[in-house]
């Protein structure tokens, strides 16, 4: 039995009911392998055990791997460098996944997400050798974010290839695709002028953490106007969905912020924001590419 479906220019695919069954748990094992990333790599930071492989590839200068008495930070900051190898391990099946499929978009979107885990080993290469430079780290993070996005793609795409729509309620998904990508941004740069930054002598960005928290407040209270709103056109579940997440992660952004940055919330709040690139992103490609009538 065969699944019919448009590809990107018009072409009707047909993919096999458990190639499409293939495909899609192999994006599902990417959106949840990317999230783990993020979580595991927020671990790493709160437990300040950001350079506990001091050296990059190496752990340290006398292999790949710890050397002596293993420490409670080495051992946390190597542990979330062998995820990579789980990172790595999804994206071949996900690319040989797509491959299957015959489908030239969904090849593209598993090939752009192999070759975010180079760069991603790049990037946190980068960050090591810096010292944990505040604003390193945040790229590191965000192109993090970026992946559960494009992961989220993949699965939308493969449930839902037909041609986009256009009009204003398109025109508030994409604002509101801007405003939570303007949040997540601002959350990293307030995170780099904050106290859990990796490592006790890790640097800090110097810019003032009260004033960028009031800013980042500013662009939540816009994106939450905005879902709302998308809420009212569009109360579909991608809509509720972003909003319970943005009630989450306000409730745990304004309570950690008036209790010191305990570890345990801004653990949460770091799986929020992955949450929510997952969330947005599932919002605009669902009001871009709609259900079909058949």
């Amino acid at each position: 039995m065969d699944r019919t479906g448009h590809g990107p220019d018009g072409e009707d695919v047909h993919v096999g009911v458990d190639t499409a069954r293939a495909a899609r748990w192999a994006g599902r094992a990417s959106l949840a392998a990317n999230i783990g990333i993020v979580v595991t790599g927020g671990a790493v930071r709160l437990t300040g055990s950001g350079l506990g492989c001091p050296t990059w590839p190496r752990c340290t200068d006398e292999g790949f791997t710890p050397h002596g008495s293993l420490s409670y930070h080495s051992a946390i900051e190597f542990g979330n460098r062998m995820l990579t190898f789980v990172l790595v391990a999804v994206a071949v099946v996900t690319v040989v996944a797509a491959w299957r499929t015959g489908r030239r978009d969904l090849r593209v979107l598993s090939v752009v997400l192999a070759l975010g885990i180079p760069l991603q080993a790049v990037i946190g290469g980068i960050t090591v050798l810096t010292d944990l430079n505040p604003w390193i780290v945040s790229l590191h993070l965000l192109l993090s974010l970026a992946m559960i996005g494009l992961s989220v793609r993949f699965l939308q795409v493969l449930d839902r290839p037909v041609p986009a729509e256009r009009g204003p309620t398109v025109v508030l998904a994409w604002a509101t695709f801007a405003a939570a990508w303007i949040v997540l941004y601002l959350g990293t740069v307030v995170t780099g002028s904050g106290p859990h930054a990796g490592d006790a002598q890790a640097p800090r960005n110097g810019l003032d953490p009260l004033q960028l928290s009031q800013l980042h407040a500013d662009a939540v209270f816009l994106l939450v106007g905005l879902s709302v709103a998308m809420l009212v056109m569009r109360p579909a579940r991608a809509a509720w969905a972003l909003v319970g997440v943005e009630i989450g992660q306000g409730a745990v952004g304004f309570v950690q912020y008036f209790t010191g940055l305990p570890e345990v919330l801004v653990g949460l709040h770091v799986l929020g924001a992955a949450l929510t690139s997952a969330a947005v992103t599932w919002l605009l490609l669902s009001v871009r590419h709609p259900p079909s009538a058949g």
